[in-house]
């Protein structure tokens, strides 16, 4: 797996939007958070398009993405915003010139099907809050992206613990993102193997029974049976029916696991919470979940 180097100070930083449309003004909290940190942000050309919902058309959002790729003196990618939208690129994005030149690509959300992209071609990617709404989340975000820009200590602390997590230990790369987004590209060749590897997922604004739909699939597909371990981020702003589906989103996920012998937390920071900490995916890390904490180390 190709990890970036640490950034410098007086880096450039690009900021682009592969989904949903944006405004310079929508990010400017984030411009001046690249500039405290001595870096030197770069507003792609996909800011301020529109085309319906999108950022400027597909071809436009691509050329922007392969454009801030090929150029030599952006040293790390980020997303302004998910929505829907970043799956259309794909095919559109020739990614090699990373085996030269890795950069961070840095979002969440939507962009999880990039980062399943990315690690089925073996380049590593950075599962952090996107651009938009950095300046709404808890301190510690920002801090801890900073930290794992500029390739200080990454390891997350957390005390969430929940009655239905499973305590041991697994070693293995971090993979995973965006439930929903990963469960909609299944099958393509966007996917990497899961073999191994410690499994994180987060949801926004689902309904219970999809919950479950999800996590029935990646069981029968035999996702759930080959990963060393299960971090479950914010399952945020669940629905329901009418008659209700009889299970939280925790329940639903500890259900499909029950047969499987790793540590599954629930809670962790990150996803569509407060405190969205950043994640290295293709990076081996180490999990361990206690009956005291949870601990992510690098």
């Amino acid at each position: 797996m190709s990890l970036p180097p640490p950034l410098q100070k007086g880096d450039q930083v690009a900021i682009i939007a592969t989904a949903r449309c944006i405004s310079k003004a929508e990010i400017q909290p984030a411009i001046d958070l690249l500039k405290s940190w001595g870096l030197k942000p770069i507003l792609g050309s996909s800011i301020g398009l529109q085309e319906h919902q999108f950022a400027g058309s597909d071809q436009e959002r691509a050329k922007d993405f392969q454009d801030q790729l090929y150029h030599p003196d952006i040293k790390a990618i980020w997303c302004a915003r998910g929505g829907y939208g970043s799956v259309r690129l794909i095919d559109h994005i020739d990614f090699s010139s990373l085996k030269k030149q890795p950069k961070w690509i840095i979002g969440y959300s939507d962009v999880t099907a990039i980062h399943l992209h990315l690690q089925s071609l073996s380049f590593a990617s950075l599962h952090a809050q996107m651009a938009l709404g950095i300046e709404t989340k808890s301190s510690s975000t920002s801090i801890q992206l900073q930290k794992v820009l500029f390739g200080d200590d990454a390891s997350i602390y957390s005390k969430n613990i929940h009655p239905l997590q499973k305590n041991g230990v697994a070693s293995g790369e971090i993979i995973g993102g965006n439930l929903s987004v990963l469960y909609s590209i299944l099958g393509s060749s966007s996917i990497p193997s899961f073999e191994g590897k410690i499994l994180f997922l987060e949801d926004l604004d689902e309904y219970l029974y999809h919950i479950d739909r999800m996590m029935q699939s990646l069981k029968r597909s035999g996702v759930l049976k080959v990963i060393k371990g299960l971090i479950v981020g914010g399952m945020t702003v669940m629905n329901d029916n009418t008659i209700p589906f009889g299970k939280t989103a925790e329940e639903t996920i500890s259900e499909a696991v029950q047969d499987y012998n790793y540590p599954v937390c629930f809670h962790f920071p990150a996803g569509h919470t407060h405190a969205n900490l950043p994640l290295i995916f293709g990076k081996v890390a180490r999990l361990e979940v206690s009956s005291s904490q949870i601990q992510l180390t690098y």
